[in-house]
């Protein structure tokens, strides 16, 4: 009997290895995109499904088992199609489109004419907002042709109210001696090109003390009842309103008025009502409160001169002018001070007793007086414009620059040559600076 012999070549069971054959990942044509696992997915299904094979699966993403497990929600590294490629470069065309033109609009030449209030109001950014980003200041010259760049330029989709959203409600505001637009946009938190929206104005427009202007309003503004008024003689409209605190609009479409010129002895006006202010606002201006003495000695020169007869605004322009001349004045400065102070309305009055169209106190229209050796009647509009002008005449004289003369006019040279010019005071001389560009 012949030996059964076990052939060499055959390994025994028990060292039998099966050996798979995979195929290493080469680069994707078109780059790699990822995948999910889902119910029912094999590796076979994927690599059929996306036009590769197992072996670059497996490579790629490093699975043991030859990928023969596989969990749900898994996410695989896979070749992107061609269309896929072609996808994702449109779209990343179109990406770098739009980052072109926010560059382009976050980026502002200065043209003539331009200011920094303008160009904010014009991209809808806050002043605030348009100065910090530029490292600028409110007292910074623009130069033509020079680069601003706008916070936030491209995304402003993003700030707009939807449809859905509640209507920002409205209320008044009063100008004061030495607003500005900007000035009164921050103190009312109303967005600058929401100012110039509501109340139909731009960068160029000018306001004066007593105009009221609509500025955002945390609550709705309630209806307010209405008195009456009996004309006599030597009445207006506008002395009317100044008298009873309410703007001449108001009395006009109150009384449903076209020519606020046609006014009858014995004539029955209707006053709208305005709300009541306790004491304390009624006596505060500017962030001061003033003694009632003063506060009542405001409202009796106020009644007197709604009362009296006053040159129009043009006269008093040539009057500014020619008293300027006369005292060695710059002529548009005293045009600029005046217009920022009372918009060359002799009838104006504030709370403090600064009177007409200087805005003139009591106490320094003495020193005016002393200064024109003679008795300056600041009721009196040619008296008044001297006391105004022989002042900026002495604060030019002693002060080191026009601007601090200007701050001077408003917060007193010896305040603002020891403690600096306050806040309000860069923007009053601001302002004056931008009058007097345009006079």
């Amino acid at each position: 009997m012949s030996p059964v012999i076990a052939p060499a070549a055959l390994p025994s069971a028990s060292t039998h290895v099966v050996t798979a054959v995979v195929q290493k990942a080469k680069p994707a044509p078109h780059g790699w995109t990822s995948y999910t696992v889902r119910s029912g997915d094999t590796l076979a299904a994927i690599a059929d499904r996306l036009g590769t094979t197992t072996g670059v699966l497996v490579s790629r993403n490093r699975l043991s088992g030859g990928g023969s497990h596989l969990s749900i929600g898994q996410h695989l590294s896979v070749p992107k199609s061609a269309a896929q490629a072609r996808s994702e470069a449109a779209r990343a065309r179109a990406a770098a489109k739009a980052r072109a033109a926010a560059i382009a609009r976050s980026t502002y030449v200065v043209r003539s004419g331009d200011t920094l209030g303008g160009i904010a109001a014009r991209k809808g950014v806050s002043l605030a907002a348009l100065l910090k980003t530029n490292h600028l200041s409110s007292r910074s010259v623009l130069q033509i042709g020079q680069k601003v760049r706008i916070p936030g330029a491209g995304a402003a989709s993003a700030h707009r109210p939807s449809g859905g959203g509640r209507t920002m409600s409205t209320t008044r505001y009063t100008v004061r001696s030495g607003d500005t637009l900007s000035a009164i946009a921050s103190r009312t938190r109303t967005p600058l090109a929401k100012l110039y929206s509501l109340n139909h104005l731009s960068s160029r427009s000018t306001i004066y003390p007593g105009q009221k202007l609509k500025v955002r309003g945390t609550t709705a503004v309630s209806r307010t009842s209405t008195s009456g008024y009996t004309v006599r003689s030597g009445d207006t409209l506008s002395g009317i309103a100044a008298r009873h605190g309410v703007s001449l609009a108001a009395l006009l479409k109150a009384n449903r008025l076209a020519n606020a010129n046609h006014l009858s002895v014995g004539q029955k006006l209707r006053l709208p009502g305005r709300k009541a202010s306790t004491a304390s606002s009624a006596n505060t201006f500017a962030g001061r409160t003033y003694p009632s003495s003063t506060v009542g000695a405001a409202n009796r020169n106020r009644d007197t001169l709604a009362r009296s007869s006053v040159p129009t605004r043009d006269q008093t322009r040539a009057m500014i002018i020619a008293t300027a001349r006369r005292h060695g004045v710059d002529p548009r400065l005293a045009l600029a001070v005046a217009w920022q102070e009372s918009g060359w309305n002799q009838r104006q009055v504030s709370v403090a007793n600064a009177i007409g169209v200087m805005q003139v106190i009591p106490s320094s229209g003495e020193w005016a007086s002393q200064m024109s050796g003679r008795r300056l009647n600041l009721m009196r509009t040619q008296d008044n414009i001297t006391a105004g002008v022989v002042i900026l005449r002495s604060l030019t004289r002693s002060a080191k620059n026009v601007d601090q003369a200007i701050a001077g006019y408003y917060q007193g040279l010896y305040s603002v040559q020891h403690h600096g010019m306050y806040a309000d005071t860069k923007v009053y001389v601001k302002a004056v600076k931008a009058h007097r560009a345009r006079f």
